[in-house]
């Protein structure tokens, strides 16, 4: 069954989840709005949630270097609220994973909340051209440009992107396990990826 952007939308603003959380809870229980709040309920997400107002003043910085070659290197700050979650070998593996992802994957952004607006209308444009030159009707016009804008957020957006490793997860749900397993609010606050010879 098809789930309405709005319907997504009541959802996140019900419950404060994501929009990937809101969205696949109701693909999961046929569009019901109680029954999505339970599945998030018992997937600990919203347990997350609650947890995301909380400062976030400790972490790590991560790099990773792939080899051979070292032609690629990514730095990856994440943050916690505990020296002690920062020191744990869970939350260094994850950082390391992480960069690890950042360096197969690309990702432009940390989250899809970080990309310009002239970005996006760009983008929705070229979509719209694209919809125009294949002969798509005026009436599903909105409609194919906005799953192409999804998509470009999935592929470009760090927490939207399927984990290299394990593509059944996105980032986001690997950083939502890990804040319910440290009990703590978890941030990828930014990265930098360098590659030799690429051109910025």
């Amino acid at each position: 069954m098809e789930i309405k952007a709005e319907l997504v939308k009541e959802l996140r603003e019900k419950t404060g989840a994501g929009f990937m959380d809101c969205k696949r809870a109701l693909e999961e229980t046929g569009g019901d709005k109680e029954k999505a709040i339970d599945y998030l309920r018992a997937k600990g997400i919203l347990q997350a949630e609650k947890r995301s107002g909380r400062a976030t003043k400790e972490g790590r910085i991560g790099a990773y270097l792939h080899r051979p070659g070292e032609k690629i290197g990514v730095l990856v700050e994440v943050n916690c609220e505990t020296d002690f979650v920062a020191r744990t070998e869970e939350f260094a593996g994850f950082i390391r994973e992480l960069a690890m992802h950042i360096a197969a994957m690309a990702p432009r952004f940390v989250a899809r909340e970080e990309v310009p607006k002239e970005i996006i209308e760009r983008e929705k444009a070229i979509y719209k051209q694209q919809a125009l030159e294949s002969g798509k009707p005026e009436k599903v016009m909105d409609k194919i440009v906005e799953g192409k804008l999804e998509k470009f957020f999935n592929e470009n957006c760090l927490l939207e992107q399927k984990f290299v490793k394990d593509p059944d997860k996105t980032i986001e749900e690997m950083r939502k396990d890990l804040s319910f397993k440290t009990g703590e609010n978890i941030v990828i606050r930014r990265f930098a990826r360098l590659q030799v010879g690429e051109v910025l």
